[in-house]
């Protein structure tokens, strides 16, 4: 059944598949506590149950991400020593720490959740809101350290290979490597903007059908201001981003930029298909000198080519330029609709009212899932044949342990039930009736014993 496929390559498809779909859901994991946080700190100085209506129907949904995110998660370590042991034999050393971490906040995050959700109406106001307090640093923590791995991967570092053995071992300094301020950064700004534009997505729906309730006005400004405000800082990092990679992987920037000959005063193309059998670039629009001057400032800038290392060791090229071009596009994309609505916001206090603004938010949620899947595929690809850059190659890192293709059939049908479990839990939550028509009052008679209860509080 799967004689055609190498286990290198079925290994690497598991790795897509199975990264590409724990990476959606840890962004909700690192999102959606500043959502819960936000809105019942409102609810506190406010006393107005919409907040904590939304906070407790949030609460729930991220419950939900936050377990299948779990389990997603751990077939991912898991992955790492059984598909490539020969790599974790060898570095394990090295960037084991950063994966130990995450682990103890992966369990603080857990174990806060849990006090989260159980201590509605059990805990003091104030009490849960500080419990939900630890959820939302564990989150971020997470992220961070698992993505140092990741940047070690792009930039190793801390460590000496002598006679084949690795000696000398640092792991702070292979956490802190080259790339991890900007990878780790880039990565947790895109987890809100994923958070915030996915949860803006379903409320501007709402809109569009006519439910434009307070709840829903309240829930489509929050997650706007979770999506919007790290948009512009996310361009910015992704600048530095790009300069990191043009230093110290200059064959991945070449592959991102479809730049086969060294060349001064290199152009920035836009779109383009590469041919790396015939080592050009059709179709781009090319703006001279722009690749040399956001590489290096300087539009007289020489940039390595491709043709300067051996093809075995250049990374796919037109997969690469593609996704490094649909990253980017769905990025100016999300920043040029942050900008309208912080105009908006700014200049009149209220959000656009036209129907395109809110159709192009109804979007935003799949185009800021595309720019991040985009995004991965150009970090992992673009690295390529390397698992650990220069120091070892993914065709020497695999496993050659038999039945790598079975494993990656039974990994598609688990990961396809726990996808549609998923979207059926989440279903049911959002059919959950909001309060009735006799609300208002409800809301009105309970601010009222909230301000007393302050008021005798004090």
């Amino acid at each position: 059944m799967f004689e055609s496929l190498t286990p290198l390559l079925l290994a690497r498809l598991q790795m897509a598949f199975t990264l590409g779909f724990h990476v959606i859901i840890a962004c909700f994991g690192v999102g959606f506590p500043v959502l819960l946080l936000t809105a019942e700190y409102f609810y506190l100085r406010t006393g107005d149950e919409i907040w904590k209506t939304l906070a407790r129907r949030w609460s729930k949904v991220f419950v939900v991400l936050f377990a299948v995110g779990a389990v997603s998660g751990t077939v991912l370590s898991f992955e790492l020593g059984l598909l490539w042991p020969k790599f974790m034999g060898t570095f394990g050393g090295v960037i084991g720490l950063p994966f130990t971490l995450e682990g103890f906040a992966f369990f603080l995050e857990a174990i806060f959740a849990g006090i989260y959700l159980y201590g509605w109406d059990r805990l003091s106001p104030r009490a849960h809101w500080w419990s939900g307090v630890p959820i939302a640093i564990a989150g971020v923590a997470s992220a961070w350290f698992v993505v140092t791995a990741n940047a070690w991967m792009n930039t190793p570092n801390g460590f000496t290979i002598l006679n084949g053995i690795v000696t000398g071992v640092d792991p702070i300094a292979a956490m802190l490597s080259p790339a991890t301020p900007t990878q780790t950064l880039h990565m947790i700004l895109a987890a809100y903007m994923v958070a915030g534009f996915c949860v803006a997505s379903v409320y501007a729906v709402s809109w569009l059908k006519g439910k434009r309730s307070r709840y829903h006005i309240r829930a489509l400004w929050l997650a706007l201001a979770l999506a919007v405000v790290p948009t512009p800082f996310q361009a910015v990092v992704g600048d530095f981003a790009g300069k990191m990679v043009a230093k110290y992987q200059p064959v991945k920037l070449a592959a991102l930029e479809g730049q086969f000959e060294t060349q001064a005063g290199a152009p920035l193309r836009l779109g383009g298909l590469p041919d790396a059998a015939k080592g050009v670039t059709r179709y781009a629009l090319e703006i001279p000198g722009g690749l040399s001057w956001l590489a290096y400032r300087d539009r007289h800038a020489i940039v390595q080519g491709l043709n300067e290392v051996p093809k075995e060791n250049r990374p796919p090229v037109l997969v690469t330029h593609l996704a490094f071009q649909v990253m980017v596009g769905m990025g100016t994309f999300l920043l040029f609709l942050s900008f309208w609505t912080l105009f908006s916001v700014l200049r009149k206090c209220r959000l656009p009212e036209s129907r395109l603004y809110f159709w192009s938010l109804a979007v935003s949620g799949f185009a800021a899932v595309l720019a991040l899947e985009a995004g991965w595929i150009v970090t992992e690809v673009g690295r390529q044949p390397w698992i650990a850059y220069r120091f070892m190659k993914t065709a020497d890192a695999v496993t050659s342990a038999p039945g790598v293709g079975f494993v990656f059939l039974g990994t598609l049908l688990i990961y396809a039930i726990l996808a549609v479990g998923t979207l059926f839990v989440l279903r049911l939550l959002a059919k959950k009736p909001l309060p009735d028509d006799n609300y208002k009052k409800a809301v009105s008679d309970q601010q009222s014993a909230f301000s007393q209860k302050l008021i005798a509080d004090r």
